[in-house]
């Protein structure tokens, strides 16, 4: 390592110190972050034994004051060639899998005394790699590695957008789907915010958007897009502009059928359920079950009970298990003194909810 190597790892360490104690809190624990997807990642750690190193190496190489009585991860193969860099790579996986692990920010900096940020630069390779090999968990972890270690890496940002994305469309289960589907929405708007001129995040944040059902923010999003690629002829941006096209062509409706949510949600509901009324007999839409949720809401609001409870009927033809429009169904024959239906409902309702609880036990059970 050179000198001017030394003085930036020293400057990296230092500033990181000083960063450290400023997110810690009164009693020195480390911030913590929200995390959606940990619990899957974490049996990523099953190959790891935590044992703290001599006191003699902690003095000798300057990592005493931040891994003095802390443990430090070692795979079995590494005990008879432990050396500073598979320590770090060590820790890495393990705050990746855990990114409020109890000694997280004690690794941090001992990644960034050692190596500085840059660190973060084969984490990211090696993501990519396990990416290319479809281990979307494992490039997940090492990207949050990254990403603890240099949260300013738009690359790592990027990157875990991208295998968040590819996560969920190959998972299974709700729960598991919908953490990812969040996980890599919040990232791809991240990204957009930190790179406004990066086209590419917001190609991705339009997908993100419409895959949650968010119609009109995939439709700004895309119009983005488009501005910043006007005047690129290049064959792949050509082909990505017809595709986006054709994408906002068919998000016309949808869109509308927003715009009709949106007005029940704020109070308008003879302007709502005149825009979704006239898509009940759809062949598109008529099988899409928030069409119906929201119209019985709205009729629901302005007392057209008889109205309101079709269209809560409708919802659970649909979705079977919704417990909104059960909830709402229990309240309206509650009203109208329907004691047998309110039962049967609350009853299904409670059904419902111990499926899931059992259902999210047993994963559990499977992750631990």
């Amino acid at each position: 390592m050179t000198d001017k190597q030394k003085d930036k790892v020293a400057k990296d360490a230092k500033a990181s110190k000083a960063k450290a104690k400023a997110k810690a809190g009164a009693n020195g624990e480390p911030q913590e972050l929200q995390d959606r997807i940990g619990e899957f990642l974490y049996p990523h750690t099953k190959d790891y034994i935590f044992d703290e190193l001599s006191e003699n190496y902690l003095k000798k190489n300057n990592f005493y004051d931040i891994l003095s009585n802390v443990p430090v991860p070692i795979r079995k193969d590494d005990l008879t060639n432990l050396t500073n860099v598979k320590i770090a790579h060590n820790m890495a996986v393990i705050i990746g899998c855990d990114i409020n692990f109890k000694f997280r920010d004690n690794y941090v900096e001992y990644i960034k005394r050692s190596f500085g940020t840059d660190f973060a630069k084969p984490l990211i390779n090696e993501g990519v790699e396990a990416a290319s090999k479809n281990d979307f968990d494992y490039a997940c972890i090492l990207f949050r590695a990254a990403l603890l270690i240099d949260p300013n890496s738009s690359d790592a940002l990027y990157c875990y957008a991208r295998a968040c994305k590819d996560s969920y469309e190959i998972g299974e289960g709700e729960d598991y789907v919908g953490r990812y589907k969040a996980e890599a929405l919040e990232s791809f708007e991240r990204l957009t915010i930190d790179k406004p001129d990066f086209d590419m995040g917001f190609y991705f944040l339009g997908y993100a958007y419409l895959n949650m059902g968010l119609y009109i923010k995939a439709q700004l999003t895309w119009k983005d897009f488009l501005a910043l690629i006007e005047g690129d002829e290049s064959e792949e941006k050509k082909a990505m502009r017809e595709e986006i096209e054709e994408r906002l062509a068919d998000l016309e409706e949808p869109v509308l059928i927003e715009t009709g949510y949106n007005c029940i949600l704020s109070n308008r509901f003879a302007d709502g359920i005149k825009i979704l009324s006239s898509y009940e007999d759809s062949e598109r839409f008529k099988n899409w079950w928030p069409l119906w949720y929201y119209l019985g809401i709205a009729y629901k609001n302005i007392d057209d009970i008889d109205s309101a409870e079709e269209s809560f009927r409708k919802v659970l033809k649909l979705s079977p298990s919704n417990i909104e429009a059960m909830t709402e169904l229990v309240e309206i024959y509650k009203k109208t003194g329907e004691k047998e239906l309110e039962e049967k409902y609350a009853n299904k309702i409670k059904l419902v909810k111990r499926n899931i609880e059992e259902e999210r036990a047993e994963k559990n059970k499977s992750y631990s």
